[in-house]
């Protein structure tokens, strides 16, 4: 290193980010020293200052490096920090920070008299930010911003929320194109307004009861945990969509036309049946979709899929490559009248893939109809899984079903798998 130039020296050093680093090579020589102040990025991981010295707080060495850089653009903490640490870091890195990381450790403190301005609030300094995340985040009062006209990116994960407050903070970030909530509690009704978001996950922890309206006329991802009730009406781009609801029920799901839909998962124990048929309908043109939804019903009752034309079903999703089944819905598309209406000229077109999760012996004989009907009418099919989950083997009819797997299996080697 003492041979190279300056500038390929200092080129070097400004690649480091672990703040411990960072502060070691300031005591290697004069040369290294003067070179750390062009570092573009520091990260302060969790236990860096578990031993300090009596005298010394996390606030201010954090500051003491922070203020000798000259243009830092990323900076993630994981260190406990306070309010007035925060503000005063923010202060003098506002202009040039683009990317903040920060683990707030506010959760832990809800019960404790709220400072003003909050940890939250103090963001407020860095408003030329072009990305956060932000991990156990305490926001019940909408945070006082102003508005974060370069934010791109927000994510915050492990969070205690109110309505207002997260609808106030999305409004003071309208340029957003990537937002995830992740294990977001405290949520009931959430509005979201951003017209140039591309990619949206979002995950609300609780009692599966929330409710979701979300304007995003520029969406092409969405992700979407813990609600009875979805709206999203302008979809016009979207492409990847994902439902689920592991705690509560789905009732109603309304969205516009999904012509470009490629991608649709809907998982849950239960979802009233009109919000699957509808969300089938309207995924007329996807292509891979994913299945695993236990029960139906509009009330506490837990009810079985009705039945489910298979020719109907293949024919209203003519471009279907990629379709992986579990127990509920494979039990629908085998109901004695499934197969009634197929005829020799039947075709499914795409089909490449599928996987089928067994649960159950019952109706073994439509069940292997049913299997035998996807090999011979889908002429493009390369790979069909079939998955056996949670069946007693101890049982005369899951052994026979078992068996007839088998030799189904055995009579396509190259096409049939069992696991």
């Amino acid at each position: 290193m003492d041979t190279l130039p300056d500038a390929v020296v200092q080129y070097i050093l400004s690649t480091l980010n672990n703040a411990k680093d960072v502060a070691s090579c300031n005591c290697v020589s004069k040369k290294w020293k003067d070179s750390m102040p062009y570092v573009k990025s520091l990260y302060f991981p969790r236990s860096i200052f578990d031993n300090l010295k009596s005298g010394q707080t996390s606030d201010c060495i954090v500051m003491q490096m922070l203020a000798s850089t000259i243009q830092l653009e990323d900076l993630v903490v994981y260190c406990p920090f306070t309010r007035a640490g925060l503000a005063s870091w923010l202060f003098v890195l506002g202009p040039s920070l683009k990317n903040l990381e920060l683990r707030m450790d506010n959760l832990v403190d809800q019960n404790v008299t709220i400072e003003n301005p909050t940890k939250v609030e103090c963001l407020q300094y860095a408003r030329n930010l072009e990305s956060l995340r932000l991990w156990g985040v305490l926001m019940v009062n909408a945070p006082k911003w102003d508005t974060f006209q370069r934010l791109q990116n927000l994510e915050i994960v492990g969070a205690k929320l109110e309505d207002l407050a997260l609808t106030e903070a999305l409004r003071a970030t309208p340029n957003l194109t990537h937002l995830l909530l992740l294990g977001c509690e405290g949520l009931r009704t959430v509005w979201i307004e951003l017209l140039h978001l591309v990619h949206c996950k979002l995950d609300f922890y609780g009692s599966g009861s929330c409710s979701l309206t979300l304007t995003a006329p520029k969406i092409e991802y969405l992700e979407i945990q813990g609600c009875s009730l979805i709206r999203v009406r302008e979809t016009n781009f979207l492409k990847n969509l994902s439902l689920a609801n592991n705690a509560g029920r789905v009732y109603m799901v309304d969205f516009g036309k999904l012509t470009a839909l490629e991608s649709l998962s809907i998982r849950g124990v239960q979802w009233c049946w009109d919000a699957i048929n509808k969300i089938l309908q309207l995924a007329s043109e996807v292509q891979n979709l994913y299945m695993k939804v236990e029960f139906t019903g509009d009330f506490e009752a837990l009810l079985p899929f009705p039945e489910i034309d298979f020719v109907d079903f293949f024919k209203s999703h003519p471009k279907l490559k990629i379709f992986d089944i579990h127990g509920a819905m494979f039990a629908a598309l085998c109901q004695k009248n499934s197969l009634k209406n197929v005829d020799s000229s039947f075709r499914i077109p795409c089909l490449e893939e599928v996987v089928i999760t067994v649960r159950s012996p019952l109706n073994a004989e439509q069940k292997m109809n049913t299997l035998e009907s996807l090999v011979q009418f889908a002429k493009k099919l390369k790979k069909l899984k079939i998955r056996i989950l949670g069946m007693k083997s101890g049982h005369s009819s899951a052994d026979d079903f078992f068996e007839e797997i088998c030799r189904f299996r055995y009579m396509n080697p190259n096409l049939i798998s069992i696991a």
